[in-house]
């Protein structure tokens, strides 16, 4: 018989730690995995604003040419884009 052994279990405390460990761990994941996607589909903020634009008309030509999006939404939202905002009002 081996002391301080407690027969091969574990006690409360025990149990109690690796329940925590765990929640950490898995945390750090989570949190891993949401601060990998955020950071890799964050806007670039050195953009200037006809750049940003033209990145804009570029992605409504690809849902058009895809066909996520019918002609009249894409000539609607092309107009859009190619307003200056100075022009527009504010909400």
């Amino acid at each position: 018989m081996m002391m301080g052994w407690n027969n091969g279990g574990w006690g409360a405390g025990e149990w109690l730690a690796m329940s925590l460990m765990m929640v950490i761990f898995w945390g750090a994941v989570v949190a891993l995995g949401v601060w990998l996607v955020r950071s890799t589909r964050a806007m670039p903020t050195t953009l200037k604003p006809g750049e940003m634009t033209e990145g804009a008309q570029r992605l409504l030509a690809e849902r058009f040419a895809r066909g996520e999006i019918d002609k009249a939404e894409f000539t609607r939202s092309r107009a859009l884009l190619r307003t200056s905002p100075a022009k527009e009002t504010s909400r």
